[in-house]
């Protein structure tokens, strides 16, 4: 039905699994969480942003975890937007990070941020979570957002904070810092290596377990109370 699955994306040659999984869901109570994940990270980056970017990073996102379970979880069958979302979270936190002088309370924000990121990524350690869909969404999510969600630093106006009635003119020079253009052009050649790379590993059914001995650990992690098998 599209869920992804290793084997068939690589000698099936079903790569559009990458991409539907994002939209199936293994319950309602699933289905449920994400939508409240979705609506609680979501709505603010959209309205700051607008429809098309935050969708652009919401299926790229998804698609790079897909990538990084495909290559992880070889034996296991995954659904679910959780590596979307996370790259929603990366990119809420690369755009903090890109746009830093605009914000007030910044290190209140950056701390918020980081904590419910790691708390997230530590539930992933338990059986039957996906974590490496978790991983790979944020990773690409963190550099979608230097090359996606990069706004002036002097001068910027929120438009939701104009008064009815006035309106306020972009300053005809560029307001945007050096910083911002290192990391968007740092950020885009990650993305365009990581990808690619990601793809030709993925499709010559590379198992990335088989380089990286401790790597399954970052997506179950046993105990005497569960099993990892």
């Amino acid at each position: 039905m599209g869920a992804l699955e290793s084997h068939k994306v690589v000698h099936a040659h079903q790569g559009w699994r990458l991409i539907t999984c994002i939209w199936l869901h293994a319950g309602v109570i699933h289905l449920l969480a994400n939508m409240l994940s979705l609506i609680f990270i979501g709505i603010r980056l959209e309205q700051e942003f607008g429809f098309l970017r935050i969708g652009v990073i919401y299926l790229l996102s998804g698609f790079g975890g897909s990538l990084l379970s495909v290559l992880f979880l070889q034996s296991r069958i995954s659904v679910g937007a959780s590596g979307a979302l996370f790259g929603l979270l990366g990119a809420m936190l690369s755009e903090l990070i890109i746009n830093w002088s605009t914000y007030d309370n910044k290190c209140a924000a950056l701390t918020t941020l980081i904590i419910l990121v790691g708390l997230n990524l530590g539930v992933g350690i338990l059986p039957h979570v996906d974590n490496f869909a978790h991983i790979g969404g944020f990773i690409a999510g963190f550099l979608l957002g230097f090359v996606l969600l990069v706004r002036p630093q002097f001068g910027w106006v929120n438009q939701r904070n104009v008064p009815p009635g006035y309106e306020v003119e972009s300053p005809a020079e560029s307001k945007h810092r050096i910083y911002q253009y290192i990391c968007l052009g740092l950020a885009f050649v990650l993305l365009i290596v990581g990808y690619t790379v990601a793809l030709v590993m993925v499709f010559r059914g590379v198992n990335g377990n088989d380089g990286c001995s401790w790597c399954h650990y970052l997506s179950c992690v046993p105990t005497s109370r569960w099993s990892c098998d």
